[in-house]
């Protein structure tokens, strides 16, 4: 069995132009595959490093955002979209920057709403599910039942737990997405072979 269609079953779309081009690259995307997921690894050992690097990440990306929102108001033209516009930019630059500022006390509030939003969105999906045909029924509402219950385990855990949590996603969430990029270069080594061939013949 081949290992590659067991990690991508999907197939590849040989003949489209892109993939032609990117084919040659297929060592970059293994490189860069590699490196994310030693990163993923690395984050999931030094977990609460990583939840402090989630927090400030989370934080540099609130203070951007404020900042526009802040932009955006002062171009506003109507003066009630003006005050809004600038008092939730204002709002987002001082979590952000509380955030920078005490990234483990962040890190418990934000994975405090983490854990609420999960079992929300949890019962969302179950409530969407119920309503849907048998087809796809059951796995709508799996999900939902699966989001909810790790929502609950965030909560029950917390606010002990607020030192690992967002660690850990960051790490998982590295670790697939480098997976995912090695497995592409691994296609895309294989379809550069299967073309080198098919033009010698």
């Amino acid at each position: 069995m081949d290992l590659l269609n067991v990690l991508a079953p999907v197939p590849m779309p040989t003949s489209h132009p892109i993939i032609h081009q990117l084919r040659h690259g297929w060592a970059w995307f293994v490189s860069v595959g590699l490196l994310v997921a030693l990163l993923g690894v690395v984050a999931l050992v030094l977990v609460v490093s990583a939840t402090v690097a989630s927090v400030v990440i989370i934080g540099v990306l609130m203070i951007i955002a404020g900042g526009a929102e802040i932009v955006m108001g002062i171009k506003s033209h109507n003066l009630s979209r003006f005050f809004l516009w600038v008092f939730g930019g204002v709002a987002y630059i001082a979590v952000g920057a509380f955030a920078l500022a005490q990234p483990l006390v962040a890190a418990a509030l934000f994975t405090l709403m983490l854990g609420a939003g999960m079992i929300v969105v949890g019962l969302i999906r179950v409530y969407i599910g119920s309503h849907l045909c048998n087809q796809t029924r059951r796995s709508v509402i799996l999900a939902g039942v699966a989001a909810a219950i790790v929502g609950v385990i965030i909560l029950i855990g917390w606010p002990t737990n607020s030192f690992v949590v967002l660690g850990v996603l960051l790490g998982l969430d590295l670790l697939v997405w480098g997976v995912s990029w090695i497995v592409l270069g691994l296609r895309l080594h294989s379809h550069h072979s299967h073309y080198i061939q098919t033009a010698a013949q």
